[in-house]
């Protein structure tokens, strides 16, 4: 069975149309990679409610603690639209495992929207979500979340594609739900976890055993409230080379010791932040496949190679 397809809702201004305020659409070349794998929602906000392309800009305006949605050209205000249609739209999704949105957008920013004072003042007093993005994030706050503008960051990148398709590995697992579907799906992400948070993985390496004999149906709302947390941080560097070295040294098949030297090396360098996991794990992928007690882990293979960085080494944004 081929693995499941994570479902991205997308800004559709990002490589798919036209619809950005000034009638542009906005570069994103990975994309064009990414979309190969994923089954792709694209939602325009702005359109949706009404606003034509172009349009005028529109802005968050923020006075004694409450928001609104503003365009200053036409004194409109946008706010109870846009927020009745994030909510129509967001409560009939359905399943979804992540969002890729529009950075910087009153309506699709996840952190970096402008906020100001009133509708022409020129500098803002602060920055945060906008109007539909902050309510993607409160309903779905487990999921994976990025702007097209920090995923330009590989190590960034990783971390949501990472995210992104495990979150998409146990939806199946809710999709046709058994407690052997659980077991495997446990099993096969149990480096993964333990890279990510090893108490948190270690709670849920105990709802899967399910030794309580709870129905399977409360065993998965645990399992997936744990499973966010698990992955709602990044994987530390020292906590996930760690894994690495115990899991190298405990397998089946022995490194030669160039190819030992040649994989610490590559550790070395993701721990210290200038290079992803996938490039440290690159080298040893055909013998972690034929080693019978790495096979089948997603940590070495979190999702499809062809979407890993191949740039080289990278510093953190």
């Amino acid at each position: 069975m081929p693995p499941p397809r994570p479902v991205v809702i997308l800004s559709q201004c990002l490589e798919l149309a036209p619809c950005r305020y000034d009638g542009e659409r906005i570069p994103f070349p990975f994309l064009r990679k990414l979309a190969a794998h994923v089954e792709l929602r694209p939602v325009c906000p702005e359109v949706e409610i009404g606003l034509g392309v172009p349009r005028d800009p529109i802005r968050v305006i923020e006075r004694g603690g409450e928001r609104t949605l503003l365009q200053p050209a036409t004194g409109r205000d946008l706010t109870r639209a846009m927020r009745r249609f994030a909510e129509k739209f967001l409560g009939g999704l359905g399943g979804a495992d992540g969002f890729i949105l529009k950075s910087r957008s009153p309506s699709c920013g996840v952190r970096d929207v402008k906020r100001y004072a009133g509708a022409e003042t020129v500098e803002p007093i602060g920055r945060g979500a906008g109007f539909f993005a902050e309510e993607a994030l409160a309903r779905f706050p487990g999921l994976a979340v990025e702007d097209e503008a920090r995923l330009g960051n590989p190590l960034i990148r990783e971390r949501f594609l990472t995210r992104l398709f495990a979150l998409a590995r146990f939806r199946a697992v809710k999709e046709r739900p058994s407690a052997a579907a659980l077991a495997r799906f446990q099993e096969a992400n149990r480096l993964l976890l333990l890279a990510h948070h090893k108490r948190e993985a270690k709670a849920l390496e105990k709802i899967a055993a399910n030794r309580k004999r709870r129905p399977l149906a409360e065993a998965l709302e645990a399992y997936e409230r744990h499973l966010h947390a698990a992955l709602a941080r990044p994987a530390r560097r020292a906590s996930a080379a760690d894994v690495l070295r115990q899991s190298v040294g405990a397998a089946s098949s022995p490194l030669r010791p160039s190819e030992r030297a040649r994989f610490l090396r590559a550790i070395e360098r993701y721990r210290e932040g200038r290079a992803p996991l996938s490039a440290a794990l690159r080298p040893l992928r055909d013998w972690i496949g034929r080693d019978e007690t790495l096979a089948g882990q997603t940590l070495f293979s979190p999702f499809p190679p062809d979407l890993e960085d191949t740039g080289g080494e990278s510093a953190i944004a």
